[in-house]
């Protein structure tokens, strides 16, 4: 029997996944492919330069699991997806999910920030991208790097409560665990031991917690666009001769060197303004299914 994965970290973007999955990577009873975002599930999300894994491709990952160890991936993609979960539960019975939650304002911005920064958004200014939405939806105004074109579409990122339902329905709620970005960052120890503990290892281990994917900027637009959309022969070329893992530790290992430290400039307020009022709803939704007064994601930072 080939090894499955048998739990998932699903999202969202931006909340800590990168960080949670180097973390569950290192204790011994846990097996995680080093290569992060398969996509192998999601059939509604359309894939403009990446052909999907077949099955056989995706569950070559999971070959080297020892026996006995958890066995899971992450994805962020398979939040936002309308078909992920369910297509998950019908893969594999019994499946678990992670699911990570953050300010959406925050996540928001950091999403766009990191598009720019890998050459997939064109549109540097935060709220223009915003605005361009509607033209994105219809199809318009699309870079020509961007794999996924639904990955522009910043506000349906954080639609967190019809996101977090589908996980509940498809899997049962026992089975899925949410981490609020402001906890593991508070106390990332603590986070992780209580995600050890969901996945029925030893949570006394202590893995090293290094912080992972922080904000940043490219050294060299030219590089991080080649990188990002080289051209057509360089690419057939590439799928022809390497594998995708050995592809996507290419393009990591570029972006990593190209990449420098940054700090994201504040919302304007006019803008902060619009999206509370529009976000407000599903935050306070959210907060009814956690239980959880979220409400300060949505007050300024000197009232939060």
């Amino acid at each position: 029997m080939i090894p499955r994965p048998e739990f998932f970290i699903v999202g969202a973007a931006k909340s800590g996944t990168t960080s949670l999955h180097h973390y569950l990577r290192q204790h011994p009873s846990v097996f995680m492919p080093s290569v992060k975002e398969l996509n192998f599930f999601g059939s509604d999300r359309p894939s403009r330069h990446v052909p999907r894994l077949t099955l056989e491709e995706y569950l070559a990952n999971f070959r080297g699991a020892p026996p006995g160890a958890r066995i899971g991936e992450a994805s962020v993609s398979y939040l936002r997806s309308t078909a992920a979960a369910a297509e998950i539960a019908a893969f594999a019975p019994g499946a678990q999910a992670i699911v990570m939650l953050r300010n959406p304002l925050e996540v928001m911005q950091a999403l766009h920030a990191e598009l720019v920064f890998l050459g997939l958004e064109d549109i540097a200014d935060f709220a223009e991208a915003l605005r361009a939405e509607a033209d994105r939806r219809a199809g318009r105004r699309i870079p020509a790097a961007i794999n996924n074109p639904r990955g522009l579409l910043y506000r349906d990122a954080v639609r967190y409560p019809e996101q977090l339902a589908r996980y509940l329905e498809a899997l049962g709620p026992d089975q899925v665990h949410v981490i609020v970005f402001d906890d593991f960052s508070a106390d990332t120890a603590a986070s992780v031991a209580g995600t050890f503990r969901f996945l029925g290892v030893d949570d006394a281990f202590r893995p090293r917690l290094e912080v992972l994917n922080e904000a940043k900027a490219p050294r060299s637009r030219v590089l991080q666009r080649l990188a990002a959309s080289p051209p057509g022969w360089v690419r057939a070329t590439a799928r022809r001769l390497l594998p995708r893992t050995t592809r996507k530790a290419a393009y990591r290992a570029i972006t990593r060197l190209n990449a420098r430290r940054r700090t994201r400039a504040a919302l304007d307020p006019a803008l902060r303004a619009e999206l509370v009022e529009d976000l407000a709803g599903d935050v306070a939704r959210l907060g009814e299914m956690l239980d959880r007064d979220l409400s300060g994601w949505l007050r300024p930072a000197e009232h939060a």
